[in-house]
């Protein structure tokens, strides 16, 4: 573990220095403990790649008793066993519109669109965590042979539901907003819906399989 304070009433706490699994779970599993069992000083958490942003009560403790009781928290990671994670299935048409940098990641790496297609469906993408928008999960790792860097200049408007790829990364948006990904398809499941018990349909820690689906599927499926 590494400790840099981010203020006066924050503390960062890094679990690792690369993107990768391993680092994640680490993250993941402090997380929920102490999301299970939140020390009274405990004020947010906010989670990143390889960190959590710690921030806490400056009136009832300071950066280094924060620091004292995360160790403790960490010898309790390395000891506790790996949760079952939640999977989550996305249909995706992958055809026309849906996905207008299709063809060009395919031409980047020598590929035709539809192998790109069942590369991008063939992994299981863990959801690193969520930032940008709401409900938009970084996830990881794109296949080697389909990873694409962005766009080099960022589109004002991408519409909401597309799938997109930028580095190693996948992700859906679940709004329209600005963006720089690669748009390879779109799905028509909404993934943050305000009106649900749980409204991001992804959340930090789930893993992921892409579905192709039929423009005529894409147009008879109902948002859920």
């Amino acid at each position: 573990m590494r400790f840099c304070a981010a203020s006066d009433r924050a503390l960062l706490v890094y679990l690792g220095e690369e993107i990768d699994l391993a680092t994640h779970q680490r993250v993941l599993k402090l997380l929920r403990l102490l999301e299970k069992a939140p020390p009274p000083w405990l004020r947010n958490i906010q989670p990143a790649f390889t960190s959590l942003m710690i921030t806490f009560d400056p009136a009832q403790v300071d950066h280094a008793e924060v620091e004292s009781l995360l160790r403790q928290y960490e010898q309790r990671v390395c000891v506790k066993g790996n949760s079952q994670p939640h999977y989550v299935e996305i249909p995706v048409c992958y055809d026309g519109e849906f996905g207008p940098d299709l063809d060009d990641v395919a031409a980047i790496h020598g590929l035709q669109p539809a192998e790109v297609i069942r590369l991008h469906c063939s992994a299981t993408y863990h959801a690193y965590f969520l930032g940008f928008a709401p409900g938009f999960a970084y996830l990881g790792d794109v296949p080697e042979t389909i990873a694409t860097p962005r766009l080099e200049t960022p589109r004002k408007r991408v519409p909401v539901g597309s799938v997109a790829i930028a580095g190693k990364q996948t992700a859906v948006y679940p709004f329209a907003t600005p963006g720089g990904w690669r748009l390879i398809g779109r799905t028509p499941v909404a993934l943050f819906r305000s009106d649900r018990k749980v409204m991001s349909l992804i959340s930090m820690g789930d893993q992921i399989r892409f579905r192709s689906i039929s423009r005529e599927e894409f147009q008879t499926m109902e948002v859920r």
